[in-house]
């Protein structure tokens, strides 16, 4: 965005950006050491014949401004329960081969992003920021941003189910 530009619609909708504030997060937030320190976490993980996670900068990014937020929300949504979600990428720390598998599905990589419902869907961000939610009923699609997969958790929008392409 160029400098001179004003902004004329908020980032987030009221009811998100209320959520992301009770969840500690405030505009600027940039928690860099604890991104970088995830990332050597996670490509640290594993021995030689294990699938490696990958890193790259749209991960790093989502972590240094979103990770370590936890929101405890309940009640209805707009077209889903809302149900509680963590941002810590070490709640994928042993899913590099799923990761990797849906990652070639779609043709990019992934990097775990946290989790829903204390670990029943994996989240997962990719190369160019689009958010993932995996659980036992299959893949799901967020968002193209970080952003967007925000207001769909939140608020409890109906995420794009992924569909196997023959």
């Amino acid at each position: 965005m160029n400098p001179t530009t004003v902004r004329t619609q908020p980032r987030f909708p009221a009811d998100v950006a209320a959520a992301l504030k009770q969840a500690g997060w405030h505009p600027g937030r940039w928690e860099i050491r604890q991104a970088e320190a995830w990332a050597d976490v996670l490509a640290q993980h594993g021995g030689p014949l294990d699938t490696p996670h990958t890193v790259f900068p749209a991960a790093v990014e989502a972590w240094a401004e979103f990770g370590g937020l936890s929101f405890d929300l309940s009640g209805p949504g707009r077209a889903l329960a809302p149900t509680p979600f963590l941002l810590d990428p070490r709640c994928g720390l042993h899913q590099p081969r799923t990761l990797a598998d849906l990652g070639r599905a779609l043709g990019t990589r992934l990097a775990p992003l946290g989790e829903e419902l204390y670990g029943q869907a994996l989240l997962a961000i990719d190369e160019t920021g689009r958010v993932f939610s995996l659980d036992a009923t299959g893949e799901w699609y967020l968002g193209a941003t970080v952003d967007q997969a925000l207001a769909v958790l939140v608020l409890g929008l109906a995420p794009e189910r992924l569909h196997a392409t023959a």
